[in-house]
């Protein structure tokens, strides 16, 4: 079995009939299609090179002959080797790209089933099991070219973040670094209990406590709100900022700078008499 090209479909013989599910030969794993309320099932499907790992596809549709010869409509999941820019660093081991290639393909070349997860959701799974991939871009196949162009780095080296690589939290600023990029091995990352980056070593703020960590760069909003309320409070010597189940309390004295203040924090819920108060979502948070 092989991928067509782009922009070539398979040709659909008349006469068939739309199936609602299909069973994996060999197997008691069902295969369904797109509903109305969801999408169809990711499969893993075998390839024309028996050295290759498997293609992953979505299943849209399933259909049958009069002969009963079992038909898959298609999506295709790009792994990063097979997409034009190729394998990068930041790309980890089970990611996968939702192309805009659709195909049609025998059913018996379906091996079996899989989950592709939401970038977010795969970071938070406690164990990675074979069956797992995720997805955090989409890939015009034709163009090479990704949605979105753009995710958040982190570390000197300024990458996006792979869920397969350890990092480390700088208890100063909050950013993730390598350890190879700051001059650490994976075991002496794996020892430390704290951390703080060259840039802020020198700042004696550091030292305090900072409302906690967060589990991984994918976990990291609220971290941000943090460090944002922090900045604020010392731009605005006469400002204090209370920080508590997701909402932020911005108080003021009477000689702060509160027109500037309103002016800088454009999402607000509610203002009182010397007070101001946001919510995480201000932030692009959950």
């Amino acid at each position: 079995m092989a991928k067509t090209r782009p922009g070539v479909p398979s040709k659909i013989k008349p006469g068939r009939k739309e199936l609602d599910s299909y069973t994996i030969k060999g197997t008691n794993k069902v295969v369904r299609g797109n509903t109305f309320f969801f999408p169809g099932d990711c499969v893993l499907m075998r390839p024309s090179d028996a050295g290759k790992p498997p293609y992953v596809a979505r299943v849209e549709k399933i259909e049958a002959d009069a002969r009963n010869n079992v038909k898959v409509h298609c999506r295709w999941y790009y792994r990063p080797e097979e997409s034009l820019g190729g394998r990068r660093q930041f790309h980890g081991a089970k990611e996968l790209f939702l192309s805009d290639h659709f195909d049609v393909q025998s059913a018996h070349t379906i091996e079996g089933k899989c989950i592709v997860h939401t970038f977010k959701n795969y970071t938070r799974l406690e164990n990675v099991g074979a069956e797992d991939y995720y997805c955090r871009f989409e890939y015009k196949a034709a163009t090479g070219a990704f949605t979105p162009d753009r995710v958040a780095v982190y570390c000197k080296c300024e990458m996006p973040y792979n869920p397969d690589d350890l990092m480390v939290q700088c208890e100063g600023c909050k950013d993730w670094y390598h350890p190879a990029c700051v001059g650490m091995t994976i075991e002496e990352a794996k020892k430390l209990d704290h951390f703080v980056c060259a840039e802020c070593s020198s700042d004696d703020d550091v030292k305090k406590s900072l409302n906690g960590f967060a589990a991984s760069p994918a976990d990291d909003v609220k971290v941000r709100v943090s460090l944002f309320c922090q900045c604020m409070c010392k731009i605005f010597q006469k400002l204090e900022a209370d920080i508590n189940n997701g909402i932020v309390v911005f108080r003021w004295k009477q000689s702060a700078e509160k027109d500037n203040l309103e002016g800088v924090l454009m999402g607000t819920s509610h203002r009182g008499a010397g007070k101001l108060v946001i919510t995480w979502k201000h932030f692009g948070g959950d």
